[in-house]
């Protein structure tokens, strides 16, 4: 599908769901109008307050509180999920002596985490960044894991043959195979990271797109939640076509899909 085309049904999806937000909210379809206006608010009214944010200077502060969060749980609980990732794959007496913890600890439910960081790392950045690794690490250590597993039994043993040694097999053998397992898990731990750090924020913190959503909840102000929120998708997305931008030049040993040829 052409680019130009995929943007437009992109588009579409969007203007059909603020279409139906409107009808909802302007008509009383599904009651009073005042009613729904209160739970709902309007999407002229939390795209005119995001616009009003975004064109001030006070929203920017918050916004880099949270990106950098955001970042320093995906950086580091990424480095830490690719480097154990690796070595539990390498070392199979070590995985299985550590499973069972593993997937205790995977289990737990981060937001139990929160008020405990909190005590430990105080009201801080460091408490969410806490919060967005145990977040983070997990997928990337799953994935890496499972990539660096799902090598052919046959590439190994050919690439054995040949003479390679550990460095060798890892670079050439190892680490392409698990290239698309880890990106697949960055594009989704870009959001659980983004997630750690406005739960963190919104759980305890005086600054950050978190404590703006819940200063806005405790007022009722629900267009001013529905604000963040659209701040926080906005993020979101160029978070992530960051991401997608280092993955294409990262994975240049992928074949392209029209380079096909008969003969």
């Amino acid at each position: 599908m052409k680019r130009a085309k995929l943007l437009f049904l992109q588009a579409m999806v969007m203007v059909v769901a603020l279409l139906i937000w409107h009808v909802v909210t302007a008509y009383p379809i599904m009651g009073e109008v005042k009613t729904i206006q209160f739970f709902f608010s309007t999407p002229a009214a939390v795209i005119g307050r995001t616009w009003t944010q975004l064109t001030g200077t006070e929203i920017y502060w918050h916004i880099g509180i949270t990106l950098t969060e955001t970042v320093l749980a995906f950086v580091i609980g990424s480095a830490a999920g690719i480097f154990f990732g690796f070595v539990f794959a390498r070392q199979q007496l070590l995985a299985a002596v550590f499973d069972p913890y593993i997937k205790a600890a995977n289990a737990l439910p981060r937001v139990v985490l929160a008020p405990i960081f909190a005590l430990w790392f105080g009201l801080g950045i460091w408490s969410k960044v806490a919060l967005g690794f145990t977040l983070v690490f997990f997928i990337v250590f799953f994935n890496v894991y499972q990539g660096v597993r799902e090598v052919s039994p046959t590439v190994l043993a050919n690439a054995r043959m040949l003479g390679m040694n550990e460095r060798q097999l890892f670079r050439h053998v190892y680490w392409p195979s698990a290239l698309t397992w880890m990106f697949s898990s960055l594009h989704t731990s870009v959001g659980f990271a983004l997630i750690g750090a406005v739960v963190g924020e919104y759980l305890g913190s005086s600054a950050g797109l978190g404590y703006k959503i819940h200063e806005a909840e405790s007022v009722f102000d629900v267009t001013g939640v529905f604000s963040g929120m659209l701040i926080l998708t906005i993020f979101v997305i160029a978070i992530d076509s960051v991401v997608t931008m280092v993955e294409k030049r990262l994975l240049v040993w992928r074949p392209g899909q029209s380079s096909t040829t008969t003969t």
